[in-house]
């Protein structure tokens, strides 16, 4: 087992992971994707059979765990081969304990690159789970407890990965909060501040911590929303903070260029995260992401290409200041 130091810091704890991953792990990847693949497998066509609406009815305390979710959110993309896209670059993702971040974590790895993720303390079993599932491809994996609503904890993060991985490439601002609320009047300041906090401020805390480190040939990537670009009833704070990220990423691409940066946005529909349990009643649950063409949610492993195609210089080194939107067949987003 690889060697651990655990040391505390002002805003956090940071586990360390020096030693390189397990030799058979690869194999253990495989045969997770092998068995992944079996049981999903559509009988007449080979592809994958997704969860569709409705969902078991579930509710969770926040911050919601993937652990106790049921179907379990698909990460593994068992079809999705690597081709060393990433090879020699280390990559840093917020909220890479679960959901989308997990899946991007997986398959950064798979394309050969070391990881680092951080994560909420009450967050700690999905973030070890993410952790072996890193290091089952073959790749060095670093978790770190914090929160990104700290600028201190954002520069201690981008320290901590460097100290362990001597190097920077890719930052993927993830972290999200959200809250329904039928009317305004329900939003509290305390809900309000915690919201763009950790939804546009930490992804700007991060981002200026990492800038230092970044050089011609890395890239940002956001993850945006449809909220952000249609709005949402009852997620205000929310779809304005996602908006805020949208507006972001295009002026922080603009401003990078010169530096050979590339910044883009990843911007799904409904996804099937601990965000959503842990937010709407059991009954709504079971409804989510039913009203896209495609009848249900996407799963975090649908999403996760998506931000491998920025990351990767081979894939997008023409592009920048993008929002990629990944909707389920919808049509309408501007």
């Amino acid at each position: 087992m690889p060697k651990q130091k655990k040391r505390s810091a002002s805003n956090g704890s940071v586990r360390r992971t020096r030693a390189k991953a397990k030799p058979m792990g690869k194999r253990t990847s495989r045969t997770r994707r092998q068995l992944q693949t079996r049981s999903q497998r559509t009988p007449n066509h080979g592809q994958l059979s997704e969860p569709k609406s409705p969902l078991p009815a579930q509710h969770q305390e926040k911050p919601g765990l993937e652990s106790k979710m049921t179907p379990r959110p698909r990460y593994a993309a068992p079809y999705y081969r690597g081709s060393d896209k990433l090879a020699g670059k280390v990559a840093l993702i917020t909220g890479g304990d679960s959901g989308i971040g997990r899946a991007v974590a997986v398959l950064f790895a798979r394309e050969g690159a070391d990881v680092a993720i951080t994560y909420l303390r009450e967050e700690e079993s999905d973030a070890q789970e993410t952790k072996a599932a890193i290091e089952a491809e073959g790749r060095r994996a670093l978790v770190i407890t914090g929160d990104v609503r700290d600028s201190k904890f954002c520069q201690e993060a981008v320290k901590t990965t460097l100290n362990n991985f001597e190097q920077l490439d890719v930052l993927v601002n993830n972290a999200a909060f959200q809250q329904h609320r039928k009317d305004p009047e329900e939003i509290t300041d305390e809900q309000w501040d915690r919201t763009f906090k950790t939804n546009i401020y930490g992804y700007f805390y991060m981002t200026r911590a990492a800038l230092p480190h970044l050089k011609k040939g890395s890239a940002i990537v956001n993850t945006g929303s449809i909220t952000g670009l249609e709005g949402s009833k009852e997620l205000l704070d929310y779809s304005a903070t996602k908006g805020a990220i949208h507006a972001f990423t295009k002026s922080l691409a603009q401003n990078l260029v010169g530096r050979g940066v590339r910044v883009n946005c990843v911007a799904p529909g409904p996804v099937w995260t601990p965000l959503n349990p842990s937010d709407k009643p059991a009954k709504e649950v079971a409804e989510f992401g039913a009203d896209t063409p495609m009848k249900r949610p996407a799963q975090p492993e649908e999403i996760a290409p998506a931000y491998v195609y920025f990351a990767s210089e081979v894939d997008s080194s023409y592009v920048t200041g993008e929002i990629l939107t990944l909707l389920g067949g919808e049509t309408t987003a501007g």
